[in-house]
């Protein structure tokens, strides 16, 4: 046999190998593959999850027994064998597939699991019933996660908003490096000289230059409904980003069918979500009519709705707030998530209704969130907003 029959014969043992991987060993599964070495703890690991597999030897079973030995032992298990965002995506799954949320009650087991947003998430709607010998470790666990999401964001969102507070200061009387060579030009085109093809600029519009004083309010609206758990980590997380600049007066406000104000605790955005509480229903007409009862300087404020606008409460009142809210000179955003995943489900109607008023709703990436609030703070069009239809 020449050699490259020996390394087709590998490909093919190394294809066999991972089908066998995937279907699990049982009787029908057609490879004769037999696993050895470390593929039979990841096979383990697998089944008892996915719905089980032995190394090929027997029938497939699923679960981890339901006691928090064999729990912690899994967890070691998957971080010994897989990377850390393949971890994160079975402990989501052995969440929702084997209700190990109880377990994570014990401190033990909060100390074994790989930290991310939707473990956050979770602990949050378990916040209410956790004991007390548990909370400070959900609280490391929580303040791992935001630190980590800080480090990420944190510096160019201050970096995108204060260039975006910059170019908000308008002046008449501006350097030559700080003119607005596009709005001067639109300011003076009366003033086109045809046989030239110039514009004579009669009047300089330039960026101002950010001062100490407070140059916009921004007002963040949550819904902490069970499927926005991951929009509320990131939106505390920038709501901590925002207050931390002397510039922007930054309110939080979350809300389910009530209202509550966070925002005397945005110096820490994990006290900010220890303060959730994640379920329940949605009133977002209540929300917003407390928000715009916190309006002082409509041109200068930017209020952020962070929804998936299945609203419990008063469908035209909410929808008169947020007209009235932009009549007045308020610029309003609305995103059905700020996350990772994409737009969750939402409430098309009202996302359209909302669209009609000149404040489309679209899901939001913690990356691109800085430029969309950069966007609203200089009042111009808000950047791949990718409305709902």
């Amino acid at each position: 046999m020449s050699g490259t029959g020996d390394v087709m014969s590998a490909d093919g043992g190394e294809r066999l190998r991972r089908w066998r991987m995937v279907l699990g060993g049982g009787e029908a599964e057609g490879t004769g593959a037999v696993l050895g070495g470390q593929d039979v703890g990841m096979d383990a690991a697998l089944g008892a999850l996915y719905g089980g597999g032995d190394g090929g030897k027997g029938e497939r079973s699923a679960g981890l027994g339901g006691s928090a030995p064999n729990v912690a032992r899994w967890l070691g298990d998957i971080r010994t064998y897989f990377p850390s965002s393949v971890v994160q995506v079975m402990q989501r799954d052995a969440i929702a597939r084997l209700g190990l949320s109880t377990l994570l009650m014990e401190p033990e087991m909060l100390e074994a699991v790989e930290p991310d947003v939707h473990l956050v998430g979770t602990l949050l709607s378990l916040n209410k019933a956790m004991p007390e010998t548990t909370r400070e470790t959900a609280r490391a666990v929580v303040r791992k996660v935001v630190e980590q999401l800080e480090k990420r964001l944190a510096t160019r969102t201050r970096a995108t908003l204060t260039g975006a507070l910059d170019r908000s200061a308008r002046v008449s009387r501006p350097r030559h490096a700080d003119i607005d060579w596009n709005r001067t030009i639109r300011a003076n085109l009366k003033n086109y000289l045809p046989e030239y093809r110039t514009v004579v600029p009669e009047r300089l519009i330039g960026y101002g230059r950010a001062a100490q004083s407070v140059k916009k309010e921004v007002i963040l609206c949550i819904d902490q409904s069970g499927s926005m758990a991951a929009s509320v980590v990131y939106a505390s997380v920038f709501g901590a980003v925002l207050a931390s600049m002397r510039s922007i007066a930054t309110r939080l406000v979350v809300f389910d069918t009530a209202v509550v104000d966070l925002t005397d605790q945005l110096d820490d955005p994990v006290d900010v979500l220890f303060g959730t509480q994640l379920g329940g229903g949605t009133d977002i007409n209540r929300a917003l009519a407390y928000c715009q009862s916190k309006i002082t300087r409509p041109a200068d404020t930017v209020v952020v709705l962070i929804s998936d606008l299945y609203e419990g409460g008063i469908r035209d009142e909410m929808l008169k707030r947020v007209a009235a809210m932009k009549r007045s000179g308020v610029e309003f955003v609305t995103l059905l998530a700020l996350s990772d995943e994409g737009a969750p489900a939402y409430d098309r109607e009202h996302a359209a209704a909302l669209a009609a008023l000149g404040a489309p709703a679209f899901a939001c990436t913690p990356d691109l969130f800085p430029d969309v609030m950069a966007a609203a703070l200089e009042k111009r069009p808000l950047p791949d907003p990718r409305p709902a239809s």
